[in-house]
């Protein structure tokens, strides 16, 4: 049987860049460009951009998923936290309450990362980060810490698909495993649908 994966963002919590980065994208939150609606909102002056996120993250739920796609939820389940807000409208959204009604309540980056050993200790094979485009220096921040505390599981980015470059950059080298919804292959129905703008090209 082959060695386990060692998760990507190790090496760069152990080098200090996952510390660097998260420091870098926690400054970017003063001018929002987390999703391609290039919001420039002063989320740490209290300023709400389309998403209405605000400078900490809102969880709605954190539990043991054991009905993801079968190489994620595996045989002990994927430790998924589903973030509230959300960077469209779908009108068919599945998670409504949590996406538009902001269902959850407001956690601090360290006891994200508190949340994220809980379900390592609870035998989660990753955690699963539900909509997170929004609050990813938030999570950046939540994993740096708890790497330093034994974090060692793998990372899902379980994302609507609609995130800025810079956004994706900062998660290079972190994130292990992708997983985006691919909602649209045309512009005017995202538009009306979703509320998306330019989504195929992004």
């Amino acid at each position: 049987m082959s060695a386990p994966h060692a998760s990507s963002y190790l090496a760069l919590a152990a080098s200090g860049e996952l510390r660097q980065r998260a420091r870098l994208a926690q400054r970017a939150l003063a001018d929002c460009c987390l999703c391609p609606r290039q919001c420039h909102a002063n989320r740490t002056g209290g300023v709400l951009g389309y998403c209405r996120a605000g400078i900490l993250p809102r969880v709605a739920s954190c539990n043991v998923h054991r009905w993801e796609e079968p190489p994620v939820s595996g045989s002990e389940g994927s430790g998924t936290i589903f973030f509230s807000h959300c960077t469209a409208r779908c009108r068919f959204c599945q998670n409504y309450p949590i996406s538009q009604l902001a269902s959850g309540k407001e956690v601090t980056p360290e006891r994200l990362g508190g949340m994220m050993l809980e379900l390592q200790r609870m035998g989660c094979h990753n955690i699963n980060l539900v909509t997170p485009t929004h609050y990813v220096p938030q999570i950046l921040t939540a994993v740096a810490e708890a790497s330093a505390h034994g974090l060692h599981i793998p990372l899902v980015y379980n994302t609507s698909g609609y995130d800025s470059v810079k956004t994706l950059r900062w998660l290079d080298g972190i994130v292990d495993i992708y997983l985006p919804d691919s909602k649209y292959a045309d512009d005017a129905a995202a538009r009306r649908l979703s509320d998306y703008v330019r989504y195929v090209e992004h």
